[in-house]
């Protein structure tokens, strides 16, 4: 299948809870049940929400109710039906709403030539979920990946631990005693279209069954160097519907600025700002950006090398202000990209909910 797609994202505090159980367990629940095609669950390492309150895993205190992130990908249709119940099951939280193209393998393993549209534009994100244990031959998927896409000269990429979620419509979670085989790992790249086409092929022909989605972005910020700012939107389409944008800033756990970690100077700085109804920064576990070969935690290693993204979405204004943040903090390190989110919504408990609409808008 290789067709156009939702993805809708859920940002909440992990000890949030729903008619009595955890949230993520209620989304996740969910998602097993409507045996939607992929959806994922990545504990964070920081961030703050709407009311500015810190979580991070630098303090005990503070890492007790950590931020989590909670993606699910599957056809417009599917997904459209599953966003007001995601929406009623959220008390607090943000929800994000994103066109993709999911390419996914049939039954028999094969994955049809990846055509990315030119529409699309210069540069994508290319999202590749595989399983915990999942290999190609002897060597685990996500290294196998990583060194593919290095290989092809994607500008990076990120690889993710989850800790819940669904592959094909089946739903997996990890245990502690088990082997967690097929519980999902996602890896998140970026580069050029035409050479993630490339990469999008091969990855069809060594995986055994592919699972993966782009979506256009800009890279505005490589290894410190400014190349553009994010595009400049309206507030709302054509029909009044608001539009928003989001930023993902990829770093290193070691790549620091002032001597502190780039991704905590920048939720710091971030919420000091007011600028930003929110930021998460999740971690990753292995990844490449530029010219350096894969790399991620080695034994007895003093400093993490893991890769860490920092995701900031908003409203277009508020983003422009929050990227010149991102700006100075990013002057010697990081890959930095902007995208347009249709449809964004912040719910708090006190607050009434307006009908979820997803803007268009071509730029």
């Amino acid at each position: 299948m290789n067709e156009n797609c939702l993805k809708l994202t859920a940002y909440f505090g992990e000890r949030q809870r729903t008619d009595g159980q955890f949230l993520a367990e209620a989304l996740l629940e969910l998602y097993g049940r409507e045996r939607v095609a992929t959806s994922i669950m990545l504990r964070g390492t920081g961030g703050f929400g709407p009311r500015h309150l810190l979580r991070t895993d630098s303090s005990l205190s503070l890492s007790e109710d950590p931020p989590v992130a909670v993606a699910a990908v599957d056809t417009d249709t599917k997904i459209s039906g599953l966003l007001d119940a995601v929406v009623d099951l959220t008390p607090r939280g943000l929800v994000t709403v994103e066109r993709a193209r999911l390419i996914e393998a049939d039954q028999d393993g094969a994955v049809e030539d990846v055509v990315i549209p030119a529409a699309v534009g210069d540069a994508v994100k290319l999202t590749v979920y595989v399983g915990r244990q999942e290999h190609v031959g002897r060597t685990p998927a996500y290294l196998a990946v990583c060194d593919l896409l290095f290989r092809h000269g994607l500008h990076g990429a990120s690889a993710f631990l989850g800790v819940d979620g669904t592959a094909h419509g089946r739903r997996h979670r990890a245990r502690f005693f088990g082997r967690n085989v097929d519980v999902p790992m996602m890896i998140i790249a970026v580069g050029d279209t035409a050479v993630v086409e490339r990469a999008a092929c091969e990855l069809g022909g060594i995986l055994g069954r592919a699972l993966m989605t782009v979506e256009r972005v800009r890279v505005c910020k490589r290894d410190g160097a400014l190349l553009c700012r994010p595009d400049v939107l309206p507030s709302t389409d054509a029909h009044g519907r608001p539009l928003h944008q989001k930023l993902m800033v990829y770093t290193s756990e070691d790549s620091l600025t002032d001597g502190v970690p780039v991704h905590r100077a920048l939720v710091r700085r971030l919420r000091e700002s007011q600028s930003a109804g929110g930021a998460t920064a999740l971690r990753g576990m292995w990844g490449f950006h530029g010219a350096e070969p894969p790399h991620g935690d080695r034994f007895l290693q003093l400093s993490r090398r893991v890769p860490v993204t920092t995701i900031v979405v908003d409203t277009p204004d508020s983003i422009a202000r929050s990227f010149d943040i991102v700006d100075a903090v990013t002057q010697k390190h990081g890959l930095v990209t902007s995208e347009m989110v249709p449809a964004r919504i912040s719910i708090d408990e006190d607050s009434p909910q307006r009908p979820v609409e997803l803007a268009r808008y071509d730029y």
